[in-house]
């Protein structure tokens, strides 16, 4: 049985969770995922110019699992904007803010059916 996920910590969640290009392209298609975990890897290391090891520090995970995440959302992010698809982000394994308030469920949802403001879910 593996191992269970340990949680990703993030400062917050981002402001704005889609984006999708306009004009949208005909048949629009399903949006491409982008987990929150690998929206704050982006921010700390193109953003903020970390380096990945003090990134990987900030985000409570180690360096190559930081490097695999960041490298995921770079994929995710560079299909968008070269294929013009609609970017969602969402979802993951993570914990909000130094402390970390633990957060699982689906999409949009703390556990509690969607109705919450922050999502996880692994993947």
């Amino acid at each position: 049985m593996p191992r269970p996920p340990i949680p990703r910590t993030i400062q917050e969640p981002p402001r704005c969770r889609r984006f999708q290009p306009v004009p949208s392209p005909p048949g629009g298609g399903v949006p491409l995922a982008l987990s929150l975990e690998g929206c704050e890897a982006l921010r700390l290391s193109d953003l903020l110019g970390l380096d990945q090891e003090t990134a990987a520090r900030e985000m409570g995970v180690s360096r190559p699992t930081y490097g695999r995440i960041l490298t995921a959302a770079r994929g995710v992010v560079a299909e968008a904007l070269v294929t013009g698809r609609e970017l969602e982000i969402s979802g993951g394994n993570y914990v909000v803010g130094p402390r970390g308030r633990r957060h699982r469920g689906g999409p949009g949802g703390c556990g509690g059916g969607g109705r919450g403001r922050h999502g996880s879910e692994r993947r």
